[in-house]
């Protein structure tokens, strides 16, 4: 099984460029995507995040508001850690077993693996034989971010502070690729990134 594990802070096109090496046809396990379904109406860490922090921080049809208690925990280190206590093991016990899962069913190349904390949670990067950073301007993730969901620019700037620097991320990358132009550039670039992987893992094979 070879790993690639995605990373890049917020605003930075991590989801742009995951939706790119879906198209080329590589199996993509996104850590978001997987914390939204382990959290979802029905799931046994809903009741767990409701005992543990309160039925006020979910909506009137039982649905989980993230944004407050996205807000709650940021001002509260403690809390913060509960939460991730909580999320964290469970978050990467499915996407360990769902790697496992396609690399059975689908004998793929390469897997993506998509981690907005990767390197602020270690326990990923073991699984990873090559980590790559999508990278662009703290000042175009702020306005990015704020177009992408809404939020004032102080409210991503708290969220790029509980994100590692972005000088670290580049720092501790294996590759970079920049997404400071357009998405035809951005895909343009994760095609090279795509080619040379593939002649690497054939020759690994």
């Amino acid at each position: 099984m070879y790993v690639v594990a995605l990373t890049g802070g917020i605003g930075s096109g991590k989801s742009e460029a995951s939706r790119h090496f879906a198209s080329l046809g590589i199996p993509v396990v996104d850590t978001d995507v997987i914390a939204h379904a382990l959290t979802a109406v029905g799931s046994p860490l809903l009741n767990e995040i409701e005992r543990i922090f309160g039925a006020h921080f979910f909506n009137a049809d039982g649905t989980l508001n993230r944004g407050k208690l996205r807000q709650h925990i940021f001002s509260d280190a403690d809390e913060k850690a509960k939460l991730e206590q909580l999320l964290h093991p469970a978050i990467y016990d499915q996407a360990w077993q769902t790697l496992q899962n396609n690399e059975q069913n689908q004998h793929p190349s390469y897997q993506l693996l998509v981690v907005p904390l990767l390197f602020e949670n270690k326990r990923y990067q073991s699984i990873a034989n090559t980590t790559l950073v999508i990278d662009c301007d703290e000042s175009l993730q702020i306005q990015r971010a704020m177009s992408r969901s809404k939020l004032s620019a102080d409210e991503v700037k708290k969220l790029m502070l509980a994100q590692t620097s972005r000088e670290n991320r580049r720092n501790l990358a294996d590759a970079i690729i920049d997404n400071s132009g357009t998405v035809h550039e951005l895909t343009e670039k994760i095609n090279e990134f795509h080619k040379k992987l593939i002649k690497t893992c054939i020759v690994s094979k």
